[in-house]
């Protein structure tokens, strides 16, 4: 997953990314906690030790990002995913499932209830710092490859295609095929040789059309659709 360079630098006079950790392992929290303190658009603004506590927490501090452990007493990652997203409507943090295994099935439904992208914990510091400025001001997948790679092993292919399907439009299945493979709305306009606001357009019409909340839901949605298979 790492042999994917993530290069989203820190913009100037950009407010602080405001981050939530939740993690029952304390040494975990600790070291997420040092790497991200050492960055100046970064800084933490709550901790979790259960699913349960990081909903609470993240109602209370309402944070740019959250980094979740899958795994966690009382209330996994999963649920706490779900709970938050369903609350926190007007305004939702980005969520990102930090796990030791990346095919873990876990994972793969915590993307599915809403988390936009995932991040070893063996991941180097640089890894993590970029994968949250990424998440939080981009318009890309966290590394598209290994969501595809997740999404083809574990993806509950519908036995008939969703109506959604077939409401896309040409262009719109474009789009979506371009976003799965991590093209950011500025890379798409160029391959499509539109304007940005033409992709813009698109790209809602994607989320609007597949109910999904982001761009890692609606790739989800199409590798479950069957519609990343279909030319």
């Amino acid at each position: 997953m790492t042999s994917e360079p993530l290069t989203h630098e820190p913009p100037a006079n950009e407010p602080l990314i405001r981050i939530v950790l939740a993690d029952d392992e304390r040494m975990v929290r600790t070291a997420l906690r040092a790497i991200l303190a050492a960055e100046p658009d970064l800084t933490v603004v709550g901790e979790a030790t259960t699913g349960a506590e990081a909903v609470s927490v993240v109602r209370e501090t309402r944070p740019d990002v959250v980094l979740m452990d899958v795994r966690m007493p009382e209330v996994d990652g999963i649920r706490a995913t779900e709970q938050i997203l369903a609350t926190l409507t007007a305004a939702p943090p980005r969520i990102v499932v930090v796990t030791t295994f990346e095919n873990d099935s876990y994972v793969y439904d915590a993307l599915r209830a809403g988390a936009a992208g995932f991040l070893l914990k063996r991941a180097e510091a640089d890894t993590l710092v970029q994968a949250v400025r990424l998440v939080a001001r981009s318009d890309t997948l966290l590394f598209p490859s290994a969501v595809r790679a997740l999404a083809e092993e574990h993806a509950r292919a519908s036995v008939a295609p969703p109506a959604w399907v077939a409401r896309l439009t040409v262009r719109e299945g474009e789009v979506l095929r371009l976003m799965a493979a991590g093209l950011t709305n500025a890379e798409i306009a160029r391959r499509m040789e539109v304007g940005p606001a033409t992709v813009k357009t698109h790209v809602a019409g994607v989320l609007a059309k597949t109910g999904a909340r982001d761009r890692t839901q609606a790739v989800i949605a199409a590798y479950e659709a069957g519609f990343m298979n279909v030319r």
